[in-house]
């Protein structure tokens, strides 16, 4: 592993900070113990580190009130509560082209099942969506918007903060799936008017897989749609309805909380918009050399404005995936080939005929000699006949 080439990060982030590791390792060995079950010392400390976590992360993203940072999961996790607490008979939702399964599959299940109407907003040649088709895709019964804030094929950010004040003015709760965006982009609930977001601890928040979450603000009437243990109140039959309680049961994942505590605090240590420019100036790097090459074709990478740093590109005459194994099995190089759980990006692209993108994607850990193999590595790729 130590000798590969990870380009692989929008799936998840590797390797992760050496403190996340260190922290898990020390934190789980100390406070693997169920949080606020009992009244003693060492369960305690526990539900310390995970209160502190929701008090870490909503000051982070600007919320108000802790108790509405929940945990769950992972993103897809919290999209589905959301989606699924939020909507009845007879909504209508607005949601794009750019969003991942973990949205579109809900919503479809709704539709499909005649519980919701949908409308889908598709992106312009650049990859970006135009608040103004938002605004004119709006009904009478629109209960939603829901939005991918970050691409994980083209890597645009949308114009999240303009989608917000068209859904305040036009009174429509607005959901944000942060899955690629929570600890790469600053992400202000406030200004962006953003009502429900869901994130996920494992790709830039630089934590462990199996934890994510939520933050919903309190005016949101979502129903809970999961009903267990608590710890509190163990007598009432109903499972509770205030927060946090309203969107967790059973056993929380703490060893999972505590490296996404870990890697938030070096996100803060080393600077989000710092850790952001480095990855981007690799992009460009990239973006540029593979540009130069005859036979290959990038997809939505006029600009690095708006962008994370995440680059879907094909090999003229070659199938993604051949792309793909070659990259790992010749150069061990690690990326991502396929649709990339995003197939309506690919219907718009016209990449679906062909099975979709190679992806690569840059996190903070890559260098510029891994850019410089990857670039090489397609180069040579682009020379061999077939």
């Amino acid at each position: 592993m130590s000798d590969m080439i990870y380009l692989d990060n929008a799936a998840t982030t590797y390797p992760k900070p050496q403190s996340v590791y260190d922290y898990m390792h020390e934190f789980y060995q100390k406070h693997g113990i169920n949080p606020g079950r009992s009244g003693y010392d060492a369960t305690l400390e526990t539900e310390q580190v995970v209160h502190g976590t929701r008090k870490m992360l909503t000051e982070f993203f600007n919320g108000t009130d802790p108790y509405y940072l929940t945990f769950s999961y992972n993103a897809s996790d919290s999209l589905n509560m959301i989606i699924q607490g939020m909507l009845e008979k007879g909504d209508h939702v607005i949601t794009t082209n750019v969003e991942h399964n973990s949205v579109l599959r809900p919503l479809y299940h709704l539709m499909h099942d005649e519980v919701i109407e949908l409308t889908y907003i598709p992106f312009d040649s650049k990859g970006y969506i135009d608040p103004a088709d938002v605004k004119k895709a709006v009904k009478k019964n629109t209960k939603m918007v829901i939005l991918n804030h970050g691409s994980n094929v083209i890597g645009t950010v949308q114009p999240v903060t303009e989608v917000g004040k068209i859904c305040r003015a036009a009174d429509i709760y607005f959901a944000v799936d942060a899955s690629q965006t929570a600890g790469a982009q600053k992400i202000d609930i406030e200004t962006m008017n953003i009502d429900l977001l869901a994130f996920t601890g494992h790709k830039s928040l630089m934590g462990p897989t199996g934890i994510g979450g939520s933050y919903i603000k309190p005016h949101v009437p979502i129903r809970g749609t999961r009903y267990g243990g608590t710890g509190v109140r163990s007598a009432h039959p109903f499972h509770l309805e205030e927060f946090p309680y309203r969107m967790e049961c059973g056993t929380l994942n703490i060893v999972g909380v505590a490296g996404l505590r870990a890697g938030l605090q070096w996100i803060l240590k080393e600077g989000i918009d710092d850790i952001h420019a480095r990855e981007m100036k690799l992009w460009v790097k990239l973006r540029d050399g593979l540009r130069e090459i005859e036979k290959v074709k990038l997809y939505c990478a006029d600009s690095k404005q708006n962008h994370n740093a995440v680059l879907s590109f094909n090999v003229e005459g070659w199938e993604a995936g051949d792309v793909g194994t070659m990259l790992d099995v010749d150069y061990n190089i690690a990326c991502r080939t396929g649709l990339q759980c995003a197939p309506l990006v690919h219907v718009q692209l016209g990449t679906e005929k062909i099975h979709g993108t190679v992806r690569f994607s840059i996190g903070p850990f890559n260098t510029e000699e891994h850019i410089d193999a990857a670039v090489a590595a397609v180069k040579d790729i682009t020379s061999i006949k077939k």
